[in-house]
């Protein structure tokens, strides 16, 4: 089992930028597929990024592609996603959420462990 904590949220003017780091737990996070998701007020949890084990592969929603970034240091156990050209239609409240599985897609269910979120609000 893996503990998750996200941070780097906050309050931010639209066209700005924020990144968001996730520490895990564990000395084998490399072993884990990491994800971000956001959820808004009302809406669905919804995949913003992942990143393989090796951080060779990465893959993005179509809504953030251009303007997120996806890393990890497994020597630090640490996913990030630097998020630039902010929108007020970012505002949610960010999940990291970690893979055991083999083949890891997009889906929120593929994701054993999750944090518990940090809020991103980007005003107008």
């Amino acid at each position: 089992q893996v503990q998750l904590v996200e941070s780097g949220g906050g309050l931010v003017q639209a066209g700005g930028s924020l990144t968001l780091s996730c520490a895990a737990s564990r000395r084998t996070f490399s072993s884990y597929v990491m994800g971000w998701f956001r959820q808004a007020p009302g809406k669905e949890r919804d995949f913003v990024a992942r990143i393989n084990r090796s951080a060779v592969s990465t893959r993005y929603a179509d809504s953030v592609k251009g303007r997120c970034t996806i890393s990890r240091d497994n020597a630090k156990n640490t996913v990030y996603l630097q998020m630039s050209r902010l929108e007020p239609e970012d505002t949610a409240l960010y999940y990291c959420a970690a893979s055991t599985r083999f083949l890891t897609t997009d889906d929120p269910s593929d994701y054993a462990y999750w944090g518990q979120g940090t809020q991103v609000t980007v005003s107008s």
